[in-house]
């Protein structure tokens, strides 16, 4: 009896082991879902028009075909990737959209894990123009970052259409315009525009700074986001901006007489790009969610939210040709984003401190 009780408490006790110590997941391992609900990974990305395509749109449609729950993050693409970097020895993201400057900043920061046809077969298929870093991330939502203006008010005041980055600094629109910070993407963007139109290139900003001073004399403010900006061209604050082509396309569909411009030094192609967080707790997961949302169907249904498609074969929706179409004509270009990601630092201190005291003072 007394060998029976010792037997059986040693295998209670191996039991209990086996219960409070789980073997370790490997680097890469899937991890399983618990009590065996709902897989759920978790991806990080702007907020707004990009939140609800992949929140409303995307993720419905890709848990009832798979039982994966998306869980969904907002914030902006710098914020994510100081949480991507603060959470690295322990990520809570499995997936961070990224814009290109900062595809590149997190794979010098070594957060993110290679990215290519080998493990996302669909990358196969996007469009290289719009592949911001070779092995770092697959582009998603495809966009310009461009001037806009309100057709209506230009007609009224018998203003001609935005022919050049250097038509932004004009008094002719009298402080109604809504142009973004330099720690925005579409501000440093409209810096870089300014710096071609002048003579500069992305080794040379210094004319595009100078020019930046003129429109911040006829400009009223700086605005920090979209949120902000968009509001400005809805209640009619603003007649001129710069935008990403999305947010013009999400405009005009609301009933804005508002149209993207192409100025002849062209603007920049790029995209909301996907990158898998190194060491996540969903890798599998992760990498097959990514190769969804470039999957044809995925980029129809994303193109209906006004990004241009970056597979070949999906084209822009024809509510959206009017006011974001792009011409064969129209000038666009792949920007250097490794040295955008280089000298971003140096240009937004020297914007902080050189262009912003100048807001308002042409408007006195």
């Amino acid at each position: 009896m007394k060998k029976l009780f010792t037997f059986i408490s040693i295998i209670l006790l191996l039991a209990l082991s086996a219960c409070g110590n789980p073997t370790p997941k490997k680097p890469g391992e899937t991890a399983k879902s618990s009590g065996g609900g709902t897989k759920t990974i978790t991806i990080a990305g702007n907020g707004g028009v990009i939140e609800k395509a992949i929140r409303d749109v995307i993720a419905p449609k890709y848990k009832e075909e798979t039982g994966i729950t998306i869980n969904y993050l907002p914030g902006l693409s710098g914020e994510i990737l100081s949480k991507v970097e603060l959470q690295k020895n322990a990520p809570q993201i499995d997936i961070a959209l990224f814009v290109p400057v900062d595809v590149q900043r997190a794979k010098d920061k070594g957060l993110t894990d290679t990215l290519d046809e080998s493990n996302v077969p669909n990358m196969k298929n996007v469009k290289p123009d719009l592949v911001a870093v070779e092995g770092a991330a697959a582009p998603v939502f495809g966009l310009v970052i461009a001037p806009a203006y309100n057709t209506e008010s230009f007609k009224k005041n018998n203003l001609k259409p935005i022919q050049s980055w250097n038509d932004l600094a004009s008094g002719d629109y009298k402080g109604k315009t809504a142009f973004a910070d330099i720690s925005n993407d579409w501000g440093f963007n409209t810096l870089y525009g300014l710096a071609l139109a002048n003579g500069g290139s992305v080794d040379n900003m210094e004319p595009g700074l100078k020019k930046a001073k003129e429109l911040a004399g006829f400009s009223s403010t700086f605005y920090k986001n979209s949120t902000q900006m968009m509001p400005a061209v809805q209640q009619g604050t603003a007649d001129v901006t710069v935008m990403g082509s999305y947010a013009i396309g999400e405009l005009a569909l609301s009933g804005i007489p508002i149209k993207m411009a192409v100025p002849k030094e062209g603007v920049p192609l790029q995209a909301f790009s996907a990158a898998i967080v190194k060491n996540n707790s969903h890798y599998d997961e992760a990498l097959k969610f990514i190769n969804y949302l470039i999957s044809e169907d995925s980029q129809k249904l994303i193109s209906e939210k006004g990004f241009y498609p970056v597979v070949e074969g999906v084209e822009l929706p024809k509510e959206y040709e009017e006011s974001i179409g792009l011409k064969e004509s129209d000038k666009t270009f792949k920007p250097d984003f490794a040295k955008f990601a280089e000298i971003r630092a140096e240009w937004s201190d020297r914007w902080a401190k050189e262009v912003t005291p100048e807001l308002g003072k042409l408007l006195k």
